[in-house]
């Protein structure tokens, strides 16, 4: 995992300068004030007094086009030889190669309305073909095509696909549950003696971002900063890496039930228990297992099924889910709701302490 860097920051904070234009009113203060506590919890307070070039920012950040494109075509015809073409027959020696190559993946759905303008603003920083939606390209594709043909061809000899595939790094915009799928899609690197695996950073979309808080990225991402999508990427490129405990979980559910898993379950054909677990009671015949890979926790029960509920509901009505405070408060609601028809609500009072 990526973590923000430490040193060499300025503590200048933009919300402690002067301003020689009068008092600000009322409502401006207050949303002022607003953004820069945005600010603070995000971690860009001590960045706040850089100014990053843009120009330099995309030079450190930005793939050859040929690599762009080829790493594109392999996702989009999931094919590793899909981008061949783009390939320069007279070699890359002359190209030059970022130092922090990136590649952003971006929950739409996430961030409220947001997501749609921060993928836009990502995309005119460091390519379309750099910043990918969630909706159209899987992780798994990615690792599986896109990464894959950068190696073929660092393999092959191509001294930029080599250097890219050294130092790239990932930023996933989302929430817990969008960064623990990218991570669980990365996992196979490691399994499949593909390394090195490229450590990924933050930008905190989701609801309770608690991956993201453990990291240093805050608990949520300040969208009224213009300058905030500079001062994150260019933190990504320079984080010290941090290394991140994952867990893998295996769920038995008796044959027949239907279930809808969540990305971070993926049914399993077959698998090995622990001849040392004690199971009660007897196995039925027939048993479904589903497999994934969880980081910070793993619910089990009523907060379960209050977040498998808001993924459904999220799914089928985007509208309503539009931000972190509506998503909580629905939370807080299927919770409720959740607790009176186990109950009834005439016993609340005896599960509920205030």
């Amino acid at each position: 995992m990526d973590s923000p860097p430490s040193e060499g920051e300025s503590s200048t904070s933009q919300g402690e300068s002067s301003t020689s234009q009068g008092e600000l009113s009322p409502s401006r203060t207050v949303s002022r004030s607003s953004m820069m506590e945005s600010i603070r919890s995000y971690g860009l307070s001590r960045l706040a007094g850089i100014k990053i070039d843009t120009d330099e920012l995309s030079r450190r950040l930005l793939m050859p086009q040929y690599l762009r494109l080829a790493m594109l075509d392999s996702i989009t015809k999931k094919d590793v030889d899909g981008g061949d073409q783009h390939f320069p027959s007279s070699g890359s020696a002359d190209v030059p190669c970022p130092e922090s190559p990136m590649i952003v993946f971006i929950n739409p759905r996430s961030g409220g309305r947001n997501g749609p303008l921060l993928k836009e603003r990502l995309q005119k920083l460091i390519s379309e073909e750099q910043v990918l939606d969630l909706e159209d390209v899987k992780p798994h594709e990615f690792v599986r095509y896109g990464l894959a043909c950068i190696e073929k061809w660092a393999n092959d000899g191509d001294f930029c696909a080599k250097e890219i595939r050294q130092n790239i790094r990932i930023v996933v915009a989302g929430g817990d549950g969008t960064v623990g799928w990218v991570l669980g899609c990365l996992g196979e690197l490691n399994q499949n003696g593909r390394e090195p695996v490229p450590p990924v950073a933050i930008i905190p979309l989701g609801t309770g971002n608690d991956l993201s808080r453990s990291f240093g990225w805050g608990g949520s991402y300040p969208f009224t900063w213009k300058s905030g999508i500079k001062k994150t990427l260019h933190r990504a490129s320079v984080g010290p890496v941090s290394n991140l405990d994952s867990w893998h979980v295996v769920v038995q559910m008796p044959g027949g039930e239907v279930a809808d898993p969540p990305h971070s379950l993926k049914a399993a054909e077959e698998c090995s228990l622990d001849k040392t677990l004690e199971i009660e009671g007897d196995l039925p015949d027939k048993v479904n297992f589903y497999e994934g890979v969880f980081y910070n926790y793993f619910s089990i029960g009523m907060d379960a099924k209050v977040a498998y509920g808001f993924h459904h509901f999220r799914n089928e009505k985007p509208h309503l889910a539009q931000g972190p405070l509506a998503n909580k408060l629905y939370g807080r609601l299927s919770t409720l709701v959740t607790v009176a028809v186990r109950v009834g609500f005439s016993q609340l009072a005896q599960v509920i302490h205030v």
